[in-house]
């Protein structure tokens, strides 16, 4: 075993959970097991509540402008510890390590983002009488939980911590048990920037955690990243214990290709889209709908395609479950008739045969009823179906339940107009395989792909990590009665 037995993190120290149930934690890279995860208890939630509960009052009375102080410090060391922690996040979760310094670099805007929230919630003051004021202000919720996915194991933690917690909160993550080492590494970077004890803490488990934080009675809100069949369930159970929920599901993001598109840039956006961190994100581009006559795109797409290798530019998907499930997509479709243009089944890296590893896949000649087409594969796999026209292709993209993303590639600046217009779905990109928002430009996509109201970066966040208070004050004893007695 690489590295030592994960540990939950509460009131600022590394501690045993009292349940004695582990997991293993596996390399999917090569194999490597690298540590243990414990499963923890219901009683263990309870003392990472107790703690956050207890730094509560102090943290949410501290100036915002000196709460955020932590995160100019937390940001520098992200910086400064970009290399060890984008080597962790490649060991644990298998993509290469230009993705996940990547990921790490995505941190670093994030948090970056963070430190502008005090000019963000400055509140607003009006005299809406003789001598009388109205005022506005945001104030935190309390104690508060995010559970986290396995894809991004940095990125989507600071989805939540840097916004929750300068806005005042104390929060409980719940990292995937699948990958538990960066969110240790994170919570001691926030420790040595200065958070106080209690304020963040993690509680290590599976899904007796999850029901347990949507139950806890003390917890205020909930955010949570992952599939859709599991987004609904935390979201109905979080919601019917009375909290807020922001659950953001799975997706089957769409890219419309039009003959007129730039075919070189087109291939590149198209095969990076579909296989980047191995399709592991709910923004990559899995579905391809070709409109008119672009074969001569598809043609480039699958010589892109070729020169994405495993185990170089190419990382391991999660598990060897997950790459059985993926092949199994790539051959019933090639049993119920679609043409294999590149095929990534079996694919084996030299040196590191007990990694989990799937080539990009490029499937040809998909019809709307099939199940690559309708289903998140979670892998570099991209189907293509064709069509005639564009409101055919729009009539895909808008049946299918999820809403994330949909990209358009053309040079016809009215025809991309028109396709932001009908799509449905809540990032739209026009010559863009992965329409991610930067900062200060919230994530979050419509449909099946998110339950709850807002999203959960960028200012849209502001509004779920806070509450809004309303005061009104009157200082004018000889006013009289009116009617703002």
């Amino acid at each position: 075993m690489k590295y030592a037995p994960v540990q939950n993190y509460i009131n600022g120290q590394f501690t045993h959970c009292s349940s004695s149930k582990t997991l293993d934690v596996i390399s999917p890279v090569d194999g490597t097991h690298l540590s243990t995860v414990p499963l923890s208890a219901a009683s263990d939630l309870d003392q990472a509540v107790k703690a956050a509960k207890a730094a509560f009052p102090a943290w949410s009375k501290t100036p915002i402008k000196e709460r955020v102080q932590v995160f100019f410090r937390y940001k520098t060391l992200l910086e400064k510890n970009l290399k060890e922690l984008a080597l962790l996040c490649s060991e644990e979760n298998g993509k290469t390590y230009g993705e996940s310094a990547a990921e790490i670099e995505k941190c670093i805007e994030l948090t970056e983002f963070a430190t502008s929230l005090p000019q963000l919630i400055t509140g607003e003051l009006l005299e809406v009488s003789k001598g009388v004021e109205c005022r506005t202000e945001h104030v935190p919720l309390g104690v508060v939980a995010s559970i986290v996915p396995f894809n991004f194991p940095a990125m989507v933690p600071n989805w939540t911590i840097p916004n929750a917690i300068a806005l005042g909160n104390c929060m409980i993550i719940k990292p995937s048990e699948k990958v538990p080492l960066c969110c240790g590494k994170l919570a001691e970077l926030l420790k040595e920037a200065g958070l106080p004890d209690g304020v963040f803490n993690i509680v290590h488990g599976d899904v007796e955690i999850v029901e347990a934080i949507c139950d806890h009675p003390a917890i205020e809100a909930v955010s949570f990243v992952g599939s859709t069949k599991v987004a609904k369930i935390v979201y109905k159970r979080a919601t019917n214990n009375y909290k807020r929920c922001l659950a953001l599901g799975g997706a089957k993001n769409h890219l419309m290709v039009l003959p007129d598109a730039i075919p070189g840039m087109t291939a590149q956006n198209v095969a990076a889209s579909m296989s980047g961190c191995a399709g592991q994100r709910c923004m990559a581009a899995s579905a391809m709908v070709g409109v008119g006559p672009v074969d001569h795109i598809i043609e480039k797409i699958c010589e892109e395609a070729r020169k994405i290798i495993p185990g170089e530019n190419l990382g391991a998907v999660i598990n060897k479950a997950s790459q059985e499930r993926i092949e199994s997509y790539i051959t019933e479709a090639e049993k119920q008739g679609a043409k294999i243009l590149v095929d990534g089944r079996n694919a084996k890296v030299k040196g590191k045969e007990n990694g989990t590893y799937v080539g990009p896949t490029v499937i040809d000649y998909v019809t709307p009823d099939m199940a690559v087409a309708k289903e998140e594969i979670f892998g570099p796999v991209i189907s293509i179906i064709r069509t005639n026209t564009v409101d055919e292709a729009l009539a895909i993209e808008n049946a299918n339940p999820y809403g994330n993303a949909a990209s358009v590639f053309t040079q016809n600046g009215g025809m991309a107009r028109y396709i932001i217009e009908k799509a449905s779905a809540g990032m739209i990109g026009v010559n863009v395989g992965v329409p991610v928002p930067r900062e200060p430009f919230s994530f979050g996509g419509w449909n099946e792909s998110k339950f709850g109201v807002g999203d959960i970066t960028g200012k849209s966040s502001i509004e779920f990590w806070t509450k809004l208070k309303k005061s009104t004050v009157k200082w004018n004893p000889e006013a009289g009665i009116n009617w703002m007695s």
